[in-house]
């Protein structure tokens, strides 16, 4: 059977014309929110390590900046798509408001694998992109941030280059640096962690006692390992883990039915989250096709890796004893996947509430880096988890109130404020 093929673009311009029109937005306001407000595209050619040039598509693109800054990272992935890019400022754009942090919604990409680069290749990569941006980004105007195969390193180098352009220090320019570099503590674990709060209060408002219930797990990244760090340490149970194999070019599931130890795997795996088949199976680890992880007997599911995870397809595979839906990543359930899920009476913590525990860190460390006074690592998470409960609880109470699905929800939540603020400002 032929797999359907989902643009994320399309998907998230479906999701909000659907909430649109349950608000009755008016004709302006909806064009001007279902696209993106400015987009860069450009070339960038890099000097590689063997002499020869190549040349690399990178986009900036800015969704909209209404209530304050743009914000989004910076992916470097070899599937990267400018319809990809746009998408995700939109998510972006929504993220910022339903947490109620005072940005707007950016992102940005390169198609590379950075797999197959140097470090120097990379360090040129880093720099040649910001010398096509450093006119569009800035502290108090789009503020990029690592992503999908990018990282500290990169964020470092983006920044060096675009002070050195500007001729002055800008630490608030690009968040997720290295600490001692302008970067905030908690960054690491901000998004996973944020994943987990949110978690953590839905179960306590569906009446299930995390320390019983299990989950399966999508990713093995940052976000992931983190998530599942977290989520152990309250007590739950994480009996699967999906990972793709570079190697190999696929995923792999690892199961353990008795509860994977996730700091042993966390030891056996690399940068870009693959897990080592032969030292996970040394540790009792069932190896199965990637996409079982969708299929396991446990009461959650924890997509942390790309989009269009969750598609009719796989859902089809979903366990009757899914009670929640947890979305670590951005966009991994498909439009036409949201009917099935509200008729299997399935919970879902949509992604850009249930993942914003990585911008709203980035708020932070924009914040410090723009007072030069830094916070400790529990302050920062300590303000994590207030920002990421009390923007679960209105979503959450939102849905029981108007009974909503939660998607809806999150969506009416932060449109709302988004096009507030585009009429008092008078665009609209």
């Amino acid at each position: 059977m032929e797999q359907k093929s989902y643009n994320p673009y399309v998907s998230a311009q479906i999701q909000f014309d659907a909430v649109a029109d349950m608000l009755d937005l008016d004709e302006a306001t909806r064009q001007l929110l279902r696209q993106p407000i400015r987009e860069y595209h450009f070339t960038i050619p890099v000097k590689m390590d063997d002499g020869t040039t190549k040349i690399f598509n990178g986009y900036r693109i800015q969704h909209n900046d209404a209530r304050g800054p743009a914000k989004g990272g910076i992916r470097f992935h070899p599937q990267e798509t400018v319809d990809t890019v746009r998408a995700l400022s939109m998510w972006m754009t929504w993220k910022c408001a339903v947490v109620d942090i005072p940005l707007g919604g950016g992102k940005g990409g390169v198609i590379c694998d950075p797999r197959s680069l140097s470090q120097t290749e990379q360090e040129r990569l880093c720099r040649g992109y910001v010398r096509q941006v450093a006119k569009n980004i800035g502290p108090l105007s789009d503020v990029p941030a690592p992503d999908v195969m990018t990282n500290g390193q990169h964020m470092l180098w983006m920044m060096d280059e675009y002070e050195a352009i500007h001729g002055a220090h800008y630490p608030g320019v690009i968040t997720g640096k290295p600490v001692g570099m302008g970067g905030s503590l908690g960054r690491m674990e901000a998004t996973g962690y944020g994943v987990i709060f949110t978690l953590r209060e839905a179960l306590k408002a569906l009446n299930i006692d995390i320390k019983t219930s299990t989950a399966s797990l999508q990713g093995f990244g940052n976000v992931a390992e983190h998530a599942a760090r977290l989520y152990t340490k309250l007590g739950g149970k994480i009996i699967a883990i999906s990972s793709w194999d570079n190697i190999d070019g696929k995923a792999y599931t690892f199961r353990k039915a008795e509860g994977l130890d996730i700091d042993a795997m966390a030891k056996i795996k690399d940068s870009y989250g693959t897990i080592d088949k032969a030292k996970a199976m040394e540790l009792g680890c069932e190896v199965l096709p990637g996409e079982d992880w969708i299929a396991q007997d446990v009461d959650i599911l924890l997509p942390c890796a790309l989009e269009n995870q969750i598609t009719p397809a796989t859902f089809s595979k979903v366990s009757d004893q899914v009670k929640v839906i947890c979305e670590g990543a951005n966009g991994p359930t498909t439009p036409d996947c949201d009917e099935l899920i509200k008729n299997k009476n399935i919970y879902l913590i949509p992604d850009f509430l249930c993942n914003a525990g990585g911008v709203t860190c980035s708020y932070f460390e924009q914040i410090q880096c723009n007072m030069n006074y830094f916070w400790s690592k529990e302050e920062v998470l300590e303000k994590l988890d207030q920002k990421m409960t009390s923007a679960f609880y209105a979503v959450h109470n939102l849905a029981q109130e108007k009974g909503l699905y939660m998607r809806d929800a999150a969506y009416v939540i932060s449109i709302n404020r988004v096009a507030q603020a585009v009429k008092l400002r008078g665009w609209i």
